[in-house]
């Protein structure tokens, strides 16, 4: 879901700082007010290219930041990698952000950190629908046309689509492997000798051991301090000469003993003075013994430091990112090493693994066919209808699957085809359509299919209501409604008929001055019946409309 939006200084947007709530969220207001505005604000974090004339007249740069809650799991997609790496601990949402410099550059930003555009518009694109421009784009997708099949499928597909992925992904790991044995007449003797050394070098090596180095090494690093720190506090506690705390608090408890009988109301503070003595014996015990196992040897620095660049020395040789990475390797290379001298072939038990991981793959690829192909009509004709009822008169889409090469998501390619009215041939959708009849062909294929096999939650319908009106828009507003219930639904819209219905209602209107802005807020009760007035005509039409109906 996306929970808030801050734009600055975004063309004629001065700043606004949006929160958006589930359900349908509807953003109106007068034509040329600046409601494309908005919809360029979340293009840019979706990869949108970005220009001087961004920036508005109120700064020398543009901002937007969208702070968004993500789905489980969402960090462990392939393509999301760059940024999970720089999440901060214990953050579960996800913030991303652009920045456009009166120059025309653009800088990218997740959790306030510099990253790729490409990166955050990946992101963005998992969560995140939009239709107009960035539909097009959507739509020519073969992958994404694939995700929507998929998704009307059913749950079992979704998990066919992940096993799927695995299987592929240990495909491609068993065959690099059988390479790996096979390549060339010396490859086995290099693979042997290189498990060989490692096993040799990690010798003795053992779980902890980098972190009790470190710590140690910080330990020997501040030797001084920490002896200053203890002896002074030793020597305040109980010192080797005179007096120190214990011994005071000793000799006050001794002092109040003998008066316990004759003042009982003293046994308390005489009590806690004996805790005290004797607590704080045992600490000054404890500091004394710290100081005496505190190491002065300098060398001592030496072998810890050294021992430390020998671990990073092997992790850089190996190509293991960290300490327990070596190990695990370590302890793989002892096991093949052992197979290998039981008389275990290592090339045959690679072939066999590539047989064992191509056979799953093929097996799950001819499940997911088999679904498509069931399913692929009954999904055309469930958006068909949606089409139909959504304004697009005699509108049809039919699904072709064709042949692909073997990939993660098995051997088939879907192919979305469109014809507006009927007598036209069919086309691809995101060629077929106009920019109104794409916004309506997402709306139908997301009330059919939801958000894909993604499970993009969040919809932002741009240019819905192109063309559109009366009864249709009564349909159209229905239908985003009905996906309101199941995914968070922005829609930019002129139709009161489909404001009507939001749960929430933005206005965006533009401001007089030198220099002219826009304002985008959140309208209560009185404002919104307001605003829905004055799209359904204005106070002095809908009173002229009664009128004539009162005198028909």
């Amino acid at each position: 879901m996306l929970r808030r939006l801050r734009i600055e200084n975004l063309v004629l947007i001065r700043e606004a700082d949006l929160a958006f709530g589930p359900g349908l969220n509807a953003v109106t207001g007068e034509t040329g007010a600046g409601k494309t505005i908005f919809a360029q604000a979340i293009g840019l974090l979706l990869g949108a290219r970005a220009d001087a004339s961004s920036v508005g007249a109120d700064g020398s740069e543009a901002y937007v930041e969208a702070e968004l809650d993500v789905p489980a799991g969402f960090f462990d997609e392939d393509d999301v990698a760059a940024l999970a790496e720089l999440r901060p601990a214990g953050e579960a949402g996800l913030v991303l952000a652009r920045r456009v410099f009166a120059d025309g550059r653009t800088r990218a930003y997740a959790w306030g950190r510099a990253v790729a555009r490409e990166d955050v518009a990946a992101a963005a694109e998992r969560l995140i629908a939009m239709s107009g421009q960035f539909e097009q784009r959507r739509l020519a997708r073969a992958a994404f046309q694939l995700d929507v099949l998929d998704a009307f499928c059913g749950a079992e597909q979704l998990e066919r689509r992940a096993d799927a992925a695995g299987a592929w992904r240990e495909l491609g790991a068993a065959r690099k492997r059988l390479d790996e044995l096979t390549r060339d007449a010396g490859a086995a003797a290099a693979r042997t000798a290189e498990l060989e050394a490692l096993v040799e070098d990690t010798e003795g090596l053992e779980p902890g051991d980098a972190d009790a180095l470190r710590m140690q090494r910080e330990r020997l690093r501040h030797v001084a301090e920490l002896e200053e720190a203890a002896a002074d506090a030793a020597d305040a506690i109980s010192p080797e000469e005179g007096d120190g705390a214990a011994a005071l608090a000793a000799r006050a408890e001794r002092a109040l003993a003998p008066l316990e009988r004759i003042a009982p109301e003293l046994a308390a503070a005489a009590a806690e003075l004996r805790d005290v003595s004797v607590r704080l014996q045992e600490v000054g015990s404890d500091l004394h013994g710290f100081l005496a196992s505190l190491e002065a040897d300098p060398g001592a620095l030496d072998e810890v430091e050294g021992r430390l660049a020998r671990i990073a020395d092997l992790q850089r040789r190996f190509g293991c990112a960290s300490y327990g990475e070596l190990l695990e390797r370590a302890a793989e290379a002892r096991r093949e090493l052992e197979e290998t001298a039981a008389g275990h072939d290592p090339v045959a038990a690679a072939v066999e693994a590539v047989e064992e991981a191509e056979a799953r793959r093929s097996a799950l690829a001819e499940a997911l066919h088999e679904a498509r192909r069931t399913n692929a009509r009954p999904f055309a004709d469930a958006v068909s209808a949606e089409l139909q009822g959504l304004g697009m008169g005699d509108g049809e889409l039919v699904v072709e699957l064709r042949d692909r090469e073997p990939g993660a998501m098995g051997t088939d390619e879907a192919v979305f085809l469109v014809r507006p009215n009927q007598g036209l041939p069919f086309g691809p959708v995101a060629e077929t359509a106009s920019g109104g009849e794409l916004s309506r062909i997402a709306l139908a294929l997301a009330a059919v299919a939801g958000g894909g096999s993604s499970g993009m939650k969040i919809l932002v319908f741009d240019e819905i209501d192109a063309g559109i009106g009366g009864v249709t828009a009564h349909a159209v507003a229905a239908t985003l409604e009905r996906l309101a219930e199941r995914a968070q639904v922005l829609t930019i819209t002129h139709l009161p008929q489909i404001a009507s219905v939001a749960e929430r209602h933005y206005r965006v209107e533009k401001v007089p001055g030198d220099p002219t802005h826009t304002r985008i807020e959140e309208l209560d009760e009185l404002l919104r019946r307001e605003e829905l007035e004055r799209m359904a005509g204005g106070a002095e039409f809908l009173a002229n409309l009664g009128r004539g109906q009162a005198s028909a």
